[in-house]
Order: structure tokens, then C-alpha cells, then sequence
């Protein structure tokens, strides 16, 4: 992920703007968001040129005062007066980027490991005891490498080459590993990726890869199939392709149903594996007998 780092002059920069739109509104007392909003709200204040009252109850308010606007959930539950937000991820094109304010970079923070502490504390355990002190960075630079897919995209690792000899299916059975996107729970499997040719090729290698690009994702299964086929048509526009997934589900088996090792299987298929009979049983005679291996 993208980390843009904000000086105290951006800040500044940022709070003189949000007193000049409070001003303009007319507006007297803030009431800062908790808990990020208390420090901008003191900043807001100190920039404003006008008197501006900082109130502890939410109805004395004439407006809100917050540092970020990130998913908008926030935002949602104050949606009741004027808002305004240092930075605005929605509106200023900066979704899917992190936004590290000066404070947290003094603190040697990127602001992920005080939320980790938080879910720590949330769940009843204490953050500060030995075993768990460094849980919150280890667990940060874990997330770098099982979330690595963001930060690649399929055609900087699908290196395709000419090869007009090669006109047979190529399949590939792998192992592979995501993160589901609605309980953040891992799911796992076996992966089989094809496709029948069309003048160009792939290094084997390439398939694995582009396959961690999209699983090193939040993810569902389903997507998971479609965005690998999608890149390999895109990208080596062979005369189809193929991606089959069977995958435990951590979310079935930890927790709700809990149905121990649970299977989900979900396929893509197109061009001759979709619209040709034979080519598809030929496919999937090969994919048994990988499996039975």
C-alpha cells in the first residue's frame, strides 16, 4: 500500500482550510470526533481567525471535527451537522492509500498498531503483557506480505513469449492461500490454471505468480477464479483459459456453521474450455488425474 506521509505544514496547510469553511458557514462550536478529532479540532481553532468554541457533548454542536475520512463510516454516524475532515480519502482520490500524520511518525507509529492494540484490548486480553508487546508491528509486517497483491498488478508478472510450436493444453496444479474479505479468516487449497495456446506462452512460474497477485488480496473465492482467467485472456490471449479452486474455508470452520474441512470448489472458463465440449472433458480428465496424484 501507498503511504503518504503528512508534514505539520500540510496539516497546518489543511486546518486553516477547514477554519476558513467554518467561518464562511458562520459556525461557533466544534465538536472533535473521538478520538481522532481532538487534536485536529485544537488545530482548527488555533488557525481560525474568529473565536471557535470546543464543546464535550455532541448536541451543543454546530458542526463536526475529525482527522480522516476514510471508509465513511464515521462520517455516516455524524451525518447530522456540517463535517469536516483534515483529509477526505473519499472525496481527494486517495482511497486504498495510507495517510500518516506527523504524530504518528514521531511516535514511530503508522497508526495500524494502535488500532491492533485496540482489538487486543476489545477482545480481553491485555497488549502489554510479554507475549503480546510486539504483536501489533509483528502482526503489521505480516499483513505487508499476505496483502503483497495490491502492490503488483497481472501484467507486470505475466511475461509472455512466442512460441508457435506449442498448441497443446497447459495446466498447472498449484497450492494457494487468501484472506476472505467479510471475516478476514483464511481459506486454502488446491488451484489448477490452463490455457490452450495461441502463438504465446507463459513461464510456468508466471501462473503461480499471478495467481498470488490477486489471492495476496482480501478475497472471495468466486472473484478469486474470474480475475486470473480475466489477466491471462488480457494479457496472453490464449484461445481459453481456466481456473479451478477447491479451498477450506476458516470462516465455515472456526466459526458460524463449524463444519470441519468443508470444500468449496468454483471455476472460470473461457474461450474453447467454455464453448467446447471436448476441450472442457479433456480439461477436467486432466485435473482428476492431477488429483488423484
Amino acid at each position: 500500500m501507498t503511504t503518504i506521509d503528512l508534514s505539520w505544514n500540510d496539516v497546518f496547510e489543511l486546518a486553516s482550510n477547514i477554519a476558513r469553511k467554518i467561518e464562511d458557514a458562520r459556525l461557533s462550536s466544534i465538536y472533535p470526533v473521538p478520538t481522532g478529532g481532538i487534536l485536529a479540532a485544537l488545530l482548527v481553532t488555533q488557525k481560525s481567525t474568529v473565536p471557535l468554541r470546543i464543546v464535550e457533548k455532541r448536541d451543543e454542536a454546530d458542526c463536526y471535527v475529525d482527522d480522516i475520512v476514510d471508509s465513511g463510516k464515521t462520517r455516516q454516524r455524524f451525518s447530522d451537522k456540517p463535517f469536516f475532515a483534515l483529509v477526505n480519502k473519499q472525496e481527494e482520490g486517495l482511497v486504498g492509500k495510507w495517510i500518516r500524520f506527523p504524530w504518528e511518525r514521531m511516535t514511530g507509529s503508522t497508526g495500524c498498531e494502535d488500532n491492533i492494540r485496540r482489538i487486543i484490548e476489545f477482545i480481553g486480553d491485555d497488549p502489554n503483557r510479554e507475549g503480546l508487546i510486539e504483536t501489533p508491528q509483528r502482526i503489521v509486517k505480516a499483513y505487508q506480505e499476505l496483502f503483497s497483491g495490491y502492490r503488483q498488478d497481472s501484467e507486470s508478472v505475466l511475461k509472455t513469449f512466442q512460441d508457435g510450436a506449442c498448441d497443446e493444453m497447459v495446466v498447472l496444479k498449484t497450492n494457494f492461500y487468501s484472506i476472505c474479505e467479510h471475516h478476514m479468516l483464511p481459506f486454502f487449497g488446491k488451484a489448477w490454471i490452463a490455457y490452450l495456446p495461441n502463438k504465446r506462452v507463459v513461464g510456468v512460474s508466471k501462473l503461480i505468480r499471478l495467481l498470488e497477485v490477486f489471492s495476496r488480496r482480501l478475497q472471495i473465492q468466486e472473484r478469486l477464479c474470474q480475475q486470473v482467467t480475466q489477466a491471462l485472456d488480457e494479457h496472453l490471449k490464449p484461445l481459453g483459459s481456466a481456473c479451478i479452486l477447491q479451498a477450506r474455508h476458516m470462516c465455515m470452520e472456526m466459526r458460524g456453521v463449524n463444519k470441519r474441512e468443508s470444500l468449496l470448489v468454483t471455476s472460470s472458463l473461457t474461450g474453447v474450455f467454455r464453448e467446447n465440449p471436448t476441450v472442457r472433458q479433456e480439461l477436467l480428465s486432466l485435473i482428476w488425474n492431477s488429483f488423484r496424484q
